[in-house]
């Protein structure tokens, strides 16, 4: 697939060598730095020095006191409680945490996750009645509420007070619930928007405990899963997000919960977890429960206490995880067949494609390969509980909320992000929806949009890379959302080695520039470039720089993202 490259703009070169000299770093780096917004030492300080103290205070959150009052009545007079929480990773942390804390104090406490087949995302009526007929009076939400305005007022009318910890856009009407935690609200002023909805429920429970006297030292022991959330739900790792996610990844590396130091064991992690670890192994595993069964065993296994019972768990959630890849696999093939034989599917601008067969579970996983493939925004339906329902995902700038609002009145209902999003709809409606969303991507999709691009922060030589370089730019992380791994630049390299070729699509290399170290590469997907690279000429990389571990040898490697001929614009 094409790729453009673009290569940001350089901070003022003053700016650069007077944050260099103060830092004692390379320029490039205090480059970074600028660009991430970091101007002088003292702010240079916060960013690769978070501290706990860094939180902010959890009564600024809009209806934070509330919510303690409530619980704190709910627990003194004995009253039944709900944690009630979304289906994925994000969700079923939440609840694992809010849960196991709230647990210590009170035995009137019980979870609950909605089926995603049989209720679907967010607060279910189900669930409000299941509430209602089992005695409970108080429902705390956790990644999701926000919208349920109808849902809500239903709750009420039952007699089942709600509190609602969401981190979605609110719509034009907040839900009548006790109180409403989100930082999105337009009337909270709470300094930090982006939290994950685990964070939210981490929130809680820090005030819950600052209220009450209890130590932060028995809350902290669940940044773990608040990471987790963070790495999974793809928000901005940033700001506080990025002092949680410090934190959490501390607790990963050193005291894990039982069921996480489970999951770890299952994904058969035994070095250090960073955030790539976590999206890519313990993410997928979470998930899995709730795509081919009940999310309610994910939630199982992070609650759990003993090595014996969150094995048992750890086993099953990865035979899952198994089950879920092979289903991922023939979807995808099945979806890019369907592609390949349709002339008029390949020349859209967008891509939607329905099997009523297909497992609903994994229709999201698809939808990003897909878009991975053929980079435009994407649609994958299939049939559920008599409606047909989707996943979608979008390509950079182009808002995928958006164009679902442009095909509103064909859908029964749809939510989610600018990248990603979920829809439902009545099975007639599948073809008059494929050419309503083309229409509104090819209207409003900019051909630029269309290519995928590599995001260059900074050019460099391969010789300004050493051991103290790789040092500092590893204090950059944790990386993800607004804080991404650093892209570089360099040109004219040349081979030390033959290239060869690993897998059906990858390379290894070891590249040069004169006067510089020899430097290992892995190129993913990259394998096209094999007979160029052979002809010896100089070529140009993007790459972002990491740390390669084997057989207890460490190096530095530059994990190439594209390659083109130094002669190439």
């Amino acid at each position: 697939m094409q790729k453009r490259w673009s290569v940001r703009e350089m901070p003022d070169q003053g700016n650069v060598e007077k944050l260099a000299s103060e830092l004692n770093i390379d320029p490039v780096l205090s480059a970074l730095l600028l660009q991430r917004g970091i101007a002088d030492f003292e702010e240079a300080r916060f960013f690769f020095r978070p501290d706990i103290r860094h939180l902010h205070d959890p009564f600024l959150m809009a209806d934070m006191e509330k919510a303690i009052n409530r619980i704190e009545k709910a627990i003194d007079k004995g009253e039944k409680i709900m944690i009630y929480g979304d289906y994925d990773v994000d969700g079923t942390t939440a609840v694992s945490i809010v849960y196991s804390f709230f647990k210590k104090f009170t035995d009137n406490i019980e979870y609950y996750i909605p089926n995603r087949y049989t209720e679907g995302y967010g607060i279910s009526t189900q669930g409000i009645d299941y509430a209602a007929a089992n005695g409970f009076d108080l429902i705390v939400a956790l990644d999701c509420g926000i919208k349920s305005v109808d849902k809500i007022a239903h709750a009420n009318s039952l007699g089942v007070d709600f509190i609602i910890c969401d981190h979605h856009l609110p719509g034009d009407q907040l839900p009548e619930a006790v109180a409403v935690l989100d930082p999105k609200r337009s009337d909270c002023d709470y300094p930090y928007k982006e939290l994950s909805g685990c964070g939210i429920g981490f929130k809680l429970i820090q005030a819950y405990a600052e209220k009450n006297g209890i130590p932060f030292e028995e809350i902290s022991c669940y940044l773990d899963l608040v990471a987790i959330s963070i790495a999974c739900d793809i928000v901005h790792i940033t700001g506080e997000n990025r002092t949680l996610a410090h934190y959490g990844l501390q607790q990963l590396n050193t005291n894990p919960c039982t069921g996480v130091k489970v999951l770890m064991e299952v994904a058969g992690k035994k070095e250090r977890v960073n955030i790539s670890d976590v999206v890519f192994l313990l993410g997928p595993r979470i998930n899995a429960a709730g795509r081919i069964d009940d999310a309610k065993h994910a939630v199982e296994l992070l609650i759990a206490t003993s090595m014996e019972a969150a094995r048992e768990k750890g086993a099953l959630i990865n035979i899952q995880n198994t089950e879920r890849k092979g289903h991922d696999l023939s979807i995808t093939d099945e979806a890019l067949s369907i592609i390949k034989q349709d002339e008029v599917l390949i020349n859209r601008k967008s891509t939607v494609v329905f099997n009523e067969t297909w497992h609903k579970g994994v229709i999201g996983i698809v939808a990003s390969r897909l878009t991975e493939k053929y980079y435009r925004p994407t649609v994958v339906l299939t049939r559920s509980n008599g409606h047909v329902a989707g996943s979608a995902r979008s390509v950079l700038g182009f808002d995928l909320y958006e164009a679902l609002s442009g095909c509103s009145d064909l859908l029964t209902q749809y939510g989610g992000h600018k990248y990603a999003a979920g829809l439902t709809m009545p099975p007639e409606n599948v073809p008059a929806f494929m050419d309503r969303f083309e229409e509104v991507v090819n209207a409003t999709i900019t051909p630029e949009m269309l290519i995928q691009e590599i995001r260059i922060d900074a050019e460099i030589t391969l010789d300004q890379i050493d051991s103290k370089f790789f040092r500092v730019l590893s204090q950059y992380g944790p990386f993800g959302p607004e804080n991404m791994t650093p892209v570089f630049l360099s040109r004219g390299v040349n081979l030390h080695n033959q290239p060869s070729l690993v897998g059906m699509d990858h390379l290894k290399m070891c590249v040069m520039q004169q006067g510089s170290a020899i430097f290992d590469c892995i190129a993913f997907g990259q394998a096209l470039w094999l007979p160029e690279l052979k002809r010896g000429l100089p070529f140009d990389i993007c790459y972002t720089i990491e740390e390669n571990v084997w057989r207890d040898r460490r190096s530095i490697q530059l994990n190439i993202k594209g390659i083109r001929l130094s002669d190439q614009l």
